[in-house]
């Protein structure tokens, strides 16, 4: 009992510390919190890390503590620049994720979009068409139970702020996998911009 207790402390004391991390020092990768959390606290050795379920909800705490003032002012930018952002690209079915939606996010973080099109190249010219400056690569996916490999693309918002899209299959939009705590439409973000 004593030593599962102990195993449970150490992990609720690496999510609060990652969380820290994340918090004031910008650390936008959950695993890289979670790795400097344990080096800084003795524990590089652990298998036990905190799961970024247990970060988050640390997170939340923090800067509801911490950041109560200055956070919700941040929050409230980024998912206005997020609304911009699917505002344009509205005829590809956008949905914010991440931490811009679920209230974690602070003035470090990036905005995730996902967007829907059968078409891998529609998102693409819209770009290009629009004349907006982007980084494209690739991201993979899990979709219908296999890896693949989709279209990514990172923009700037004019404060700065990083904005990654992935386009997935429309597929994907009618697949039921969204879920309102993982994926908003614009009328969800605007929904979240009015509510206190």
């Amino acid at each position: 009992m004593g030593k599962s207790l102990k195993r449970d402390l150490m992990r609720e004391q690496l999510a609060h510390h990652a969380a820290k991390l994340i918090a004031e020092d910008g650390i936008a990768d959950f695993a890289s919190a979670k790795r400097k959390a344990a080096r800084q606290l003795g524990a590089s050795d652990t298998q036990h890390l905190p799961s970024n379920r247990e970060v988050e909800e640390a997170l939340h705490s923090y800067r509801s503590l911490y950041q109560h003032e200055s956070h919700p002012d941040i929050l409230h930018q980024l998912r206005t620049e997020a609304l911009i952002c699917m505002q344009q690209f509205s005829a590809f079915n956008p949905y914010l994720t991440g931490s811009v939606l679920n209230g974690t996010a602070g003035g470090h973080s990036d905005i995730n979009l996902t967007l829907y099109s059968d078409d891998a190249k529609a998102v693409l010219l819209f770009l290009l068409k629009s004349k907006l400056a982007f980084d494209d690569g690739m991201w993979r996916v899990r979709l219908s139970g296999r890896e693949e490999t989709v279209p990514s693309y990172t923009l700037s918002s004019e404060s700065g702020t990083q904005i990654h899209i992935i386009v997935l299959p429309e597929s994907a939009h009618h697949s039921g996998s969204r879920h309102p705590d993982t994926h908003a439409s614009i009328s969800a973000v605007q929904a979240l911009l009015v509510s206190p």
